[in-house]
């Protein structure tokens, strides 16, 4: 849903009626998770997708329907038969998408509104949104624990005197954070690249020179020694650092204290060589063997890049599979559903730090 929070504030600033069709059900392989959601206002203009494209015709056509009689509709949608014409989706799952009157004035409008400052101040937040219609549940955001992942689920509410009633709880605010050493042009393209897939980024490097607005836009900024500001950052299963700096004073010091710490990826740059160096420098340094095993040097996955954006392509790549399970290898050689086998977020193991699986 955080994707069209931007552009349904500003049709709520004005004034203008539209329909919210959120994913509220997944079963089997589908192309998006619940809490995808897809605005469409009155004149046909739509943002955001709830599936790969298979159903967003249909879901259109039942917002505009909504538009005109303000009643809620649950769709489901399964596996696509043999016409041609019949809607349903190609990737053998099957999806519910509740779809909802937005009024101007109406507490929906309200409660996104909200939701959307609150996702722009990072300022952790969840939407508890009612799904039944007739309800008379009303939607309410509250403010939420740093550090606990946006996430979309779909909860069973049973209290006394009341029927039971779903409710979608969605989290913003806190999106996964990259951490880079050293602001060089490879930071220019990674910083970008990973705002772009809505990542928090912050560039650390004492040399302010290259650390300017310019080259980073909206990344935060930090003119520091990156071990010192390591020792203070909350480094948690969600965060990657990358040491990109390729320079022995700010390198390894940061990497000392990003390999002792709970961050859920640490990658350096450098050559094999470079990296075999590093190794026996940092293990000198009293760096534990466990610690050096998680560092992912060289950097990156092999796509066969030699530019900047071809590099952060890499390297972001490594950290979406490192974080989320995956394997790294071709589709076309694996087996089994392309979507759900890693909807969680792994969390790479740590001093001191157990595995698990947070909601993404």
């Amino acid at each position: 849903m955080r994707e069209v929070l931007s552009i349904a504030a500003d049709w709520v600033r004005e004034r203008r009626p539209f329909a919210l069709a959120t994913v509220v059900d997944v079963a089997g392989s589908a192309p998006r998770g619940v809490g995808a959601a897809m605005i469409v206002d009155g004149e046909g203009r739509i943002a955001g997708n709830v599936s790969g494209g298979c159903v967003e015709s249909a879901v259109a056509a039942a917002a505009l329907e909504c538009l005109d009689d303000g009643a809620v509709r649950a769709l489901h949608f399964g596996i696509a038969g043999d016409a041609v014409f019949e809607v349903g989706l190609m990737c053998g799952g099957s999806i519910e998408v509740v779809v909802q009157l937005v009024e101007p004035d109406g507490d929906l409008a309200g409660a996104l509104c909200l939701l959307e400052g609150r996702e722009r101040a990072g300022m952790p937040a969840t939407l508890t949104l009612p799904l039944e219609a007739g309800t008379s549940r009303r939607p309410v955001v509250v403010t939420a624990d740093p550090g606990v992942p946006d996430a979309a689920v779909v909860e069973v509410l049973h209290e006394r005197d009341r029927p039971p009633e779903r409710v979608l709880r969605v989290g913003v605010g806190s999106p996964p954070r990259l951490i880079i050493v050293g602001a060089v042009e490879f930071a220019v393209a990674l910083s970008r690249l990973a705002i772009a897939t809505g990542r928090r980024v912050t560039v650390v490097d004492p040399r302010t020179a290259f650390l300017t607005p310019d080259r980073f836009a909206g990344a935060e900024l930090v003119a520091a020694w990156p071990d010192a500001y390591l020792r203070g950052a909350e480094l948690d299963g969600r965060t990657a650092v990358c040491v990109l700096s390729h320079d022995a004073k700010l390198d390894e010091p940061a990497l000392t204290v990003a390999l002792g710490s709970a961050a859920g990826y640490v990658g350096a740059m450098g050559s094999r060589s470079t990296d075999a160096d590093r190794r026996s420098r940092l293990a000198r340094a009293g760096v534990a063997s466990r610690d050096l095993e998680r560092l992912r040097s060289p950097i990156g996955l092999d796509l066969g890049g030699h530019t900047p954006d071809e590099t952060a392509l890499s390297i972001l790549a490594e950290i979406v599979a490192v974080l989320r399970g995956g394997s790294g290898s071709p589709l076309r050689e694996r087996t089994g559903p392309i979507h759900g086998n890693h909807a969680g977020l792994t969390v790479a193991a740590a001093p001191g730090v157990a595995c698990g699986v947070a909601p993404s």
